[in-house]
């Protein structure tokens, strides 16, 4: 971690550095940067980079200005070892100076802040899914995908070992810290997963996964797609959330679950607000076509071990133990994904939210799902239910949430009118997430 002007400038000089990205994430969670020279530096801490806000929350052409996040700083380990490339997560600023409400970044600070007011520390981690697919003569992404292995296939059915080999071996580099990887059920998908952390470093490890699994994919010819349903006829893609919440130094999901403690709660406020939450963590209309297919959960509902279950409590032991969020995919902006699930747990504590008995059956034969409340079925029905919630109008600003249901309303629009739904999801989910 580096907190000075003068350790950046001793790291980059040391290390033959000659472009600095200061990389941000877009309201609708995709990645973007504006790369500066290390002479620039300077200014870009002290006074910030403008840029133009299009495609942020703001409609006219007005300026914001982007700052160094500067503890994470990482060089990037497949651009050239001379004349290297570095990247920071920067901050989003007014002109004037003052933060720019949109950062949700940002406002993930603030949600920790406020658990950790109420004398609470939270530790997480990702598990996300992601296809491989060849490409054709001319570079351009096809459908075909790298392989036709399946859960924990080995060679020659998984030819994606040597990929995910250098994926580890690049994020590790890059401060992660892979724990494993391997082939899942679909033809030509893949997981690696990476060691747990605070809230918002998880959300930057993210961020930092996919864009690295897109670099070394296009480095060994292939295209890596984080679209939750890819394929209509294999598994989608999923981000399972897992969450550890901690007071006093102890994981208070560990030892004896009640629905009655802290965690009970926590949980409860989880499932109070699941539905509330689709439109974010499920932000696409291609991924409702995951939710309930595949052993992707559709109900609103909890247990331990039983993978059918929106929310459960994986068998583990000591800082292991956590509450894993199955229903999100890729698709969201880690940032707000993250923080409304923290607000939402934080909500179930605040109020005593009441955790509703445990169901212990397989929620993927529709008949054992009798009187469940389920997620909703399209994004539409998604917006519908976020735009009418409290829970979200208090931890949203509304220019923002405006913003973002508009644009989700004209994807819907957009998708419904497609005369060819494929070729419209190419090029609205497949070649974009």
């Amino acid at each position: 971690m580096f907190f000075s002007e003068t350790d950046l400038s001793d790291f980059i000089e040391e290390n033959d550095v000659k472009f600095i990205r200061m990389t941000f994430c877009d309201t609708f969670g995709n990645m973007k940067n504006i790369a500066i020279m290390p002479r620039e530096l300077h200014r870009a801490i002290t006074d910030g980079i403008p840029f133009n806000a299009t495609g942020l929350l703001e409609a006219s052409h007005q300026n914001l200005l982007l700052k160094p996040d500067t503890s994470t700083l990482s060089i990037l380990p497949w651009r050239p070892q001379s004349g290297r490339v570095v990247r920071f997560f920067c901050k989003l600023y007014h002109m004037d100076g003052t933060p720019y409400e949109g950062d949700l970044r940002r406002n993930l600070r603030e949600t920790m802040k406020s658990l950790q007011n109420q004398g609470y520390q939270c530790e997480m981690g990702t598990r996300c899914e992601f296809y491989l697919f060849e490409t054709d003569e001319h570079g351009s992404p096809t459908r075909i995908p790298l392989d036709i292995g399946g859960y924990f296939d080995i060679p020659p059915l998984d030819k994606g070992e040597n990929i995910r080999r250098e994926i580890c071996f690049a994020i590790e580099e890059m401060g992660l810290h892979p724990e494993h990887s391997h082939h899942e059920s679909g033809h030509g998908q893949n997981e690696v997963c990476f060691r747990y952390t605070t809230a918002l470093k998880s959300a930057d490890n993210l961020n930092t996964f996919k864009s690295t699994v897109k670099a070394i994919a296009a480095r060994n010819g292939l295209f890596a797609s984080f679209m939750p349903k890819p394929l209509a006829n294999q598994p989608g893609s999923g981000l399972h959330v897992n969450v550890s919440l901690l007071r006093d130094g102890k994981n208070l999901f560990d030892g004896a679950f009640t629905p009655d403690s802290e965690a009970g709660h926590f949980v409860a406020g989880i499932l109070a607000h699941a539905r509330e939450l689709t439109a974010f963590c499920n932000p696409v209309p291609n991924s409702y076509a995951r939710l309930g297919a595949n052993e992707a959960p559709l109900y609103v509902s909890w247990s331990r071990q039983n993978r059918s279950q929106l929310v459960r409590l994986p068998s583990a032991h000591g800082e292991f133990c956590r509450v894993e969020l199955r229903g999100p995919d890729p698709a969201g902006n880690p940032y707000l994904v993250i923080g409304l699930i923290l607000a939402a747990g934080l909500d179930g504590i605040e109020h005593s939210l009441p955790l509703p008995e445990a169901v212990n059956r397989n929620l993927f034969h529709p008949s054992a799902a009798a009187g469940l409340d389920s997620l909703p079925r399209t994004l539409r029905e998604a917006i519908t239910v976020a735009g009418q919630s409290e829970f979200i109008s208090r931890e949203l600003p509304v220019a923002l949430m405006n913003k973002y249901f508009e644009y989700q309303t004209q994807l819907c629009h957009d998708a419904e009118g497609a005369p060819d739904t494929e070729s419209w999801e190419r090029a609205h989910s497949f070649l974009i997430i």
